[in-house]
Order: structure tokens, then C-alpha cells, then sequence
């Protein structure tokens, strides 16, 4: 099992990261999930504390997959190169 040793994004938490939070713009949705092994610098890296925290936008949806196996559709989440096409479309 890889050892994956990030800390917390927040400003002045000194806790290792647990979660990893991303979000697009363009459908209104954040996403909690197992803190992934590669870091991205669209992502941001929670500990446990923030995460549990964490409220999205007014009218977004917070998805929390948390502890839960990886979704197997597309619809789920979107690719990375839908991302990008949304940062730009949204």
C-alpha cells in the first residue's frame, strides 16, 4: 500500500491530509473523496476535521464519497478533459 503524507490546505493546520476535495463550476458539484495519491493543484487536500466541515455553495450539490468504493460511470464524476472544457465553457 502506497503512503500517501500530505498536509491540510487549510491556512495554519498543521494535520495531515485525509480527503481530497474538488468541484466544477460549471455543474454546481463538490466532491469529497479518499485523499487521492497524486496531488493536483486544482484539488485540495482536507484533513479530516475540514472536510467534515466542509458546506459548498448556496444551490451546489456536496457529494461525499468518503470510504465508499470508486464510481464506475462517466456520469459521476467528469474526466479531467471535460474539466477543462468546463472551466472554459462555464
Amino acid at each position: 500500500m502506497r503512503i500517501v503524507n500530505r498536509r491540510c490546505t487549510r491556512p495554519g493546520c498543521p494535520k495531515l491530509a485525509a480527503t481530497t476535495l474538488s468541484f466544477a463550476y460549471a455543474l454546481s458539484t463538490v466532491w469529497l473523496d479518499d485523499l487521492h495519491f497524486e496531488d493536483h493543484p486544482a484539488n485540495h487536500d482536507l484533513c479530516d476535521r475540514h472536510a467534515d466541515r466542509t458546506r459548498p455553495p448556496r444551490g451546489w450539490d456536496l457529494r461525499d464519497r468518503r470510504g465508499k468504493a470508486a464510481p464506475t460511470s462517466t456520469s459521476e464524476q467528469p474526466s479531467g478533459e471535460s474539466l477543462r472544457w468546463l472551466r472554459y465553457a462555464g
